[in-house]
């Protein structure tokens, strides 16, 4: 039996890996606010990149295993979306259920309740199978007074050979009135995951 390795995902050629702070992302900005026509419109995108740094920042202080993202300026707008991958064990003696994941997902600050949009489903991954899927709009603080609004969807991968491992891929987007094409995104970006072993061979509970 082939033994995992390493994961791999494919993200889209414009999104840059765990750099979202550096100079593409002050780029990005600068262009956005050039191309801005009112006050409002510029602070919006301020509230935007401010996001980003937030998103990248817990990532990092987090441990994710990876962190890709993207902050392009098209003609229709700026568009901003992440990708995250971070480990999870469960503990001993607990199972890791539907309703245990989206206990630990979080709940809003504002009113100690999960999304009101929160799914918990299912999902195929071609190179993994059938897995959990958690979506909703999350509530994110940006500063002590500041919250922000993000699409989100956690896909939980279970490790092969381990009963109790995971690695869980978690997408955001702060493009609310995009939802339906984040979410498509989203889908096809982590569609592509895979356990591969030493030898680069992809790597399946199925193996």
């Amino acid at each position: 039996m082939s033994t995992a390795e390493r994961f791999l995902l494919d993200v889209p050629d414009v999104w840059d890996e765990m750099d979202m702070t550096g100079e593409t992302m002050a780029k990005t900005r600068a262009e956005a606010l050039a191309r801005a026509e009112s006050p409002r419109d510029k602070a919006q995108i301020n509230d935007l990149f401010r996001q980003a740094r937030q998103v990248t920042n817990s990532a990092r202080s987090h441990g994710a295993l990876f962190a890709s993202g993207t902050a392009t300026m098209y003609d229709e707008g700026l568009f901003m979306a992440y990708v995250m991958v971070f480990a999870v064990t469960t503990p001993e003696g607990l199972e890791l259920t539907l309703p245990v994941i989206s206990a630990q997902l979080g709940v809003d600050s504002a009113n100690g309740k999960a999304p009101s949009d929160r799914v918990i489903a299912s999902a195929n991954v071609l190179n993994v199978g059938r897995v959990a899927r958690v979506t909703g709009t999350e509530v994110t603080p940006l500063t002590a007074d500041v919250k922000v609004k993000l699409l989100t969807m956690h896909t939980m991968m279970p490790v092969p050979g381990t009963a109790r491992d995971f690695l869980v891929v978690s997408c955001a987007s702060p493009n609310l009135p995009m939802k339906n094409e984040v979410y498509d995104l989203f889908d096809a970006v982590t569609g592509t995951f895979r356990f591969v072993s030493a030898e680069g061979k992809v790597v399946s509970n199925n193996n």
